[in-house]
């Protein structure tokens, strides 16, 4: 996926028009529109400006790297986790697993 789809996935996920998006990001709705089309991509700079408008990782915008798949609430919940003392860390790693494994199990039989 290229950075202008998720762009549009993004904005069309918060039922925002390029304008607000432009609004929120200080980027204008030309450019947004021309990112959008492949048309250009965007710099440094204006790529920060939209994903901090859509509360995500630069990572997630251009969808690469290890946290391609996680915004930025996410992020920050990782971040926090491992502040915590190891065995509270252990207790929520468990009950992750868990709720993971029997996720995995009723997908693998509802197929």
């Amino acid at each position: 996926m290229n950075t202008g789809k998720i762009i549009t996935g993004l904005r069309k996920s918060k039922d925002w028009s390029q304008t607000d998006l432009a609004g929120k990001s200080g980027v204008s709705r030309e450019m947004i529109g021309k990112y959008e089309r492949g048309e250009a991509v965007p710099s440094i700079e204006a790529a920060k400006k939209i994903a901090d408008a859509f509360d995500v990782s630069l990572d997630y915008l251009v969808g690469v790297g290890l946290n391609s798949k996680l915004d930025k609430r996410n992020l920050k919940r990782i971040e926090e986790l491992e502040l915590l003392e190891d065995e509270k860390k252990k207790i929520l790693f468990d009950l992750m697993d868990t709720y993971i494994r029997d996720a995995k199990t009723r997908k693998a039989f509802a197929s």
